[in-house]
């Protein structure tokens, strides 16, 4: 029998059930396989269990896809496809995937409009956010259509890049951030957290990035002992960028806003509540 089981944030286990890929890592009653499904509201929350109050550890984005194990009542169990993280989602914001809904574009604007035609004067379907995953059918004009399995809708051009299309500076990514509220769990401008922040800007310049610090210290690239600009700084529970020669760029609660400020400040205030830096990663 297993000794020690993976970390469950990023593996499908349960005392009742587990995914089928784990049949040799853990011991469970039940193992099942995952049916993809795709996010088909703007945003919905995943939380660490089937309550609305639940703590939410992140947020899902439209066209995400996500991998379900179990439905129960109004809650999904499952693990998101873009970076394995798992928790619970409402099974109303979810859709079975097909491969008319596979994404070709992704929004890369910090928020956008999908509208019933190609008209900005017409009312919106829905926002989206800096992500959202799009299956576009076909442009015209100015407007890009998205494909009827994903509910249609058109969306500005200038809003969106081929899913292959990647940025180049992730500190440039983050700083359009500056300002957004912030928000334990949160992914998107509307509010995001330290972590989110981070992964946001590395993934949009195609470098793949686990959701919590933790993880995030423990696999992006290489301890030094000195900072230059770049480098992504940790402590325990929180991690920034150093975006400019002593400025930390981070979402934090105690400005409650994603901030650039001075890094000696910054640091001597973590200090009081999360203890000294607990590494520096240089990214390749």
């Amino acid at each position: 029998m297993p000794s020690a089981k993976p970390d469950p944030r990023l593996n499908l286990w349960r005392d009742d059930l587990a995914a089928a890929h784990l049949r040799a890592e853990v011991s469970a009653p039940r193992f099942v396989e995952g049916e993809d499904y795709t996010i088909i509201a703007p945003v919905t929350a995943l939380r660490r269990s089937p309550a609305d109050g639940a703590l939410q550890d992140s947020q899902l984005l439209y066209g995400e896809g996500f991998r379900v194990y179990e439905k129960k009542d109004r809650w999904a169990w499952g693990q998101a496809t873009h970076d394995d993280y798992v928790g619970y989602v409402l099974a109303e914001d979810l859709q079975k995937t097909s491969p008319e809904m596979a994404p070709t574009h992704k929004v890369t604007a910090l928020r956008s409009f999908l509208y019933r035609e190609p008209d900005i004067k017409t009312r919106p379907l829905m926002g989206v956010c800096m992500g959202a995953q799009l299956g576009v059918r076909r442009f015209e004009g100015r407007f890009a259509e998205m494909a009827e399995e994903m509910g249609g809708g058109f969306i500005h051009a200038s809003h969106i890049a081929e899913t292959h299309v990647f940025e180049s500076n992730p500190i440039e990514v983050a700083r359009r951030f500056i300002g957004a509220p912030y928000f334990w769990g949160g992914r998107e401008s509307i509010g995001l957290d330290c972590s989110a922040l981070v992964q946001t800007a590395l993934m949009a310049c195609g470098q793949a990035c686990p959701r919590d610090s933790d993880m995030q210290q423990a696999s992006l690239g290489k301890a030094v002992e000195t900072p230059k600009v770049g480098d992504v700084v940790f402590w325990k529970g929180h991690v920034g960028f150093l975006s400019a020669p002593n400025t930390l760029l981070h979402a934090n609660a105690f400005h409650m806003s994603v901030v650039e400020e001075d890094f000696d400040t910054a640091c001597a205030r973590i200090a009081k509540t999360d203890g000294a830096i607990t590494a520096i990663k240089r990214l390749g």
